[in-house]
């Protein structure tokens, strides 16, 4: 009889339990979280090993990784699906969580959890860092601005950008309160020193472009610059996962939920499902292709024909959704974009 087992993973410590095809336990134990500690526990007590299940999360991917290296046959489960079940036991423990998800592993009833390329999440890596810096310089805008209406002085829009007037009012308007000059000064420094990094990380993002043959065919689809088609790369990682290119609509969460319970039968708001950051890119081309002449006229018009009926808003997720179904295909079958007429 075949033997299945379960990790609930810490920083520390990694709670492990062995189950018989029954669902008899066999063994329990919580030991170092360390590839080598886990590999060896299963070699010393575990025969006929089939499944090994971990919920995903921070150190799914290197311990993954690291036990196939190891010959141990783990599988990453859905945390989403995992949650669902572990919310039946009365008390929520590390011992036990290790026990509901080795029953999990043992049934089947479980979605397994792609682990992509080390490429993959090196080139998310670089996004989400570039993301990170982004949200800094906003930061760091906001709140000079709000500063300085402390003390009456609007900030406004001025030709020339954000540096120009900022550098127009340390040199004027802040000039009768100088005790103030080091504290904006202060911020107007770190912002440069944000821009500068920023700049550094966009020419990686442009290198790592220029090599990557995918990324450049998609690309050629419109309002698609670098980072939203290194984002598609990196969130997709290989076309063959997907039977069909209408299936990453929901895999992307695009696709609006669905409640059906008797005769009450209603579609909600798009589910958010999956990696909000490849979604918010698309939602970005799409809305540069919906408000600007960036090429795809028709797609531009089928998507102000959804306006005039819905509004602004679900046209633009509607055009994410159909950008997204493009770019597969694009990738699947590795032809450039091209309009055709759409219904």
């Amino acid at each position: 009889m075949g033997m299945f087992a379960a990790l609930d993973v810490s920083q520390e410590e990694t709670a492990i339990c062995l189950v018989r095809g029954d669902g008899g336990i066999v063994a329990e134990a919580k030991v170092p979280t360390c590839p080598d500690a886990i590999a060896d526990w299963f070699r010393a007590r575990a025969v006929a090993l089939e499944r090994v299940g971990m919920e995903t999360g921070p150190l799914a991917v290197w311990l993954w990784n690291a036990l196939k290296e190891r010959q141990v046959p783990i599988v990453c489960i859905d945390a989403r699906h995992a949650s669902g079940v572990l919310k039946m036991m009365p008390n929520k423990t590390d011992r036990h969580d290790a026990r509901g998800l080795a029953q999990i592993v043992r049934t089947g009833w479980f979605k397994t959890a792609q682990i992509k390329s080390h490429d993959a999440y090196v080139n998310r890596a670089t996004l989400t860092a570039r993301e990170a810096l982004v949200s800094m310089r906003v930061k760091l805008e906001n709140e000079i601005r709000g500063l300085l209406k402390t003390f009456g002085i609007m900030f406004g829009k001025r030709v020339g950008g954000f540096r120009r007037r900022a550098e127009e009012i340390i040199s004027g308007e802040l000039a009768v309160a100088p005790e103030l000059l080091p504290i904006f000064e202060a911020l107007m420094q770190a912002r440069r020193d944000v821009l500068a990094q920023i700049a550094v990380l966009d020419s990686r993002i442009r290198a790592i472009v220029k090599r990557h043959e995918t990324a450049r065919l998609l690309m050629t689809a419109p309002g698609v610059g670098a980072i939203t088609a290194l984002a598609v790369v990196s969130a997709f990682d290989d076309a063959s996962r997907f039977r069909r290119s209408s299936s990453v609509r929901a895999w992307l969460g695009l696709t609006p939920r669905r409640y059906e319970s008797g005769e009450i039968r209603r579609n909600g708001r798009v589910s958010k499902r999956g990696d909000g950051f490849t979604r918010k890119c698309l939602y970005e081309a799409a809305n540069a292709i919906f408000c600007r002449s960036l090429g795809g006229p028709r797609l531009r018009t089928w998507a102000k024909a959804i306006a005039e009926r819905t509004g602004p808003r679900k046209a633009k997720v509607a055009l994410a959704r159909k950008l997204a179904v493009i770019l597969h295909a694009m990738w699947r079958t590795k032809a450039p974009f091209r309009e055709a007429p759409m219904a």
